[in-house]
């Protein structure tokens, strides 16, 4: 019987695992992931942006770990000589109406903690020169990192740690046993005396499978992006980001610097049609209908359906997503950029249609479910590590 069990082998399970394992160290622990190599997933989908904390409502857990991460996060790469870069951000209005949303996040920087500061047009054309803006926001502490990498690196941690990592094993039930949780798995029984569900796309399900109800259902939506062409690429210096839509939950269309020196552009937000549906063909019936059927993905329909149409004539006109980045950068063409990879968002829904906005970790007793860990998970990783751990008594690891 294993000490403690964590479900998952994305980046918050990994850091998670790890930091149990420096907590615990004569703790037995195993990583269960089903997929063959870990950040398969969300993780292995990723940006690669390290955020500054700078959208995220003061107090909450996303602005805590968010800042305290970007600090961290680059910490780790540079200790464990990863790929990374403190390249810095610009957020820009591009209309008279964004102003005050731009004053608005300025503000809510400096609230938490950040050194942003607001910047000119001229400004901004020394960072970024193609640029067009009526103002904008430096936020520094931002920066890419190759998050596949440091995934990599925590699982070689947590193996010289003692721990094991189990792939290509699905957990398919949870039962209580004497004092300890029995993992059903398509590879035999697992025991544990504690879990940790870091299931990401598919954390509500299996928190319903140890009997928790998280209030929340996770509900795909796809990231759809493009890429500037290599030689396109002179275009974009570090990260350019619109100002966001604050009664819209994402943070539109923007363009990433990736540590390997190609520039990303997008995401739209489109509803997948199955859970790790990163195609526009993937599909899922039963997933698909369990979403259909469920009233808080209604309500948040009909409260963002302008937002929402939009963002679906984007995902199949390239001609308006190229518009959109147009609005950021004139200069871009339809011939400038040509189709890449997909992400897949894992969004917890409440019934009344409201996004789970913060982290979101359900205690029980022999068990903890983070069933809401989205971006910005992946720069707070070590953070939320770290908070996971402060949870969990200490008799547990002994």
């Amino acid at each position: 019987m294993y000490n403690f069990a964590i479900i998952g082998g994305g980046i918050v399970g990994l850091s998670t695992a790890m930091m149990l394992g420096e907590k615990f160290p004569h703790a037995s622990l195993a990583v269960i992931e089903k997929e063959r190599e870990v950040a398969y997933h969300q993780t292995g989908h990723n940006s690669g942006v390290i955020h500054s904390g700078i959208y995220y409502k003061p107090g909450s857990f996303k602005a805590k770990f968010t800042r305290a991460g970007s600090q961290s996060m680059v910490e780790f790469c540079q200790k464990h000589d990863l790929p990374h870069e403190v390249c810095g951000k610009v957020i820009v209005a591009t209309k008279e109406k964004e102003l005050p949303l731009l004053d608005n996040l300025y503000k809510r920087g400096l609230e938490n903690g950040l050194k942003v500061k607001k910047i000119f047009p001229e400004e901004v054309k020394e960072k970024e020169p193609y640029v067009n803006c009526l103002a904008g926001i430096y936020v520094p502490t931002s920066g890419i990192a190759d998050y596949k990498k440091v995934c990599q690196k925590y699982a070689e941690i947590i193996e010289k740690q003692g721990g094991e990592i189990k792939l290509n094993t699905k957990v398919l039930q949870i039962n209580n046993g004497d004092n300890y949780k029995l993992l059903e798995t398509s590879h035999g029984e697992i025991k544990a005396k504690f879990i940790i569900n870091c299931g990401g796309l598919y954390s509500d399900r299996l928190a319903q499978l140890d009997k928790v109800n998280p209030q929340a259902k996770i509900v795909p939506f796809r990231g759809e992006y493009y890429q500037l062409t290599p030689e396109k690429r002179y275009l974009v210096k570090s990260l350019i980001y619109p100002v966001p839509n604050p009664e819209f939950p994402f943070l539109g269309v923007h363009f990433t610097k990736m540590v390997d020196g190609s520039i990303h552009a997008g995401p739209n937000a489109v509803l997948s049609l199955k859970r790790e549906g990163y195609k526009k063909t993937d599909f899922d019936l039963k997933e698909l209908a369990e979403v259909m059927a469920y009233p808080g993905f209604w309500r948040l329909a009909a409260k963002h359906a302008d937002e929402g149409i939009k963002e679906i004539i984007r995902s199949f006109s390239k001609a308006a997503f190229v518009n959109s980045l147009q609005q950021l950068i004139p200069d871009v063409t339809g011939d400038d950029v040509i189709p890449c990879e997909a992400g897949v968002r894992a969004q917890a829904l409440k019934m009344d249609g409201k996004l789970v906005e913060d982290f979101l970790i359900v205690q029980d007793q022999q068990a903890l479910h983070v069933c809401n860990a989205p971006s910005p998970a992946a720069t707070a990783s070590l953070e939320i590590g770290k908070h996971i751990v402060a949870q969990i008594p200490a008799t547990v690891g002994a």
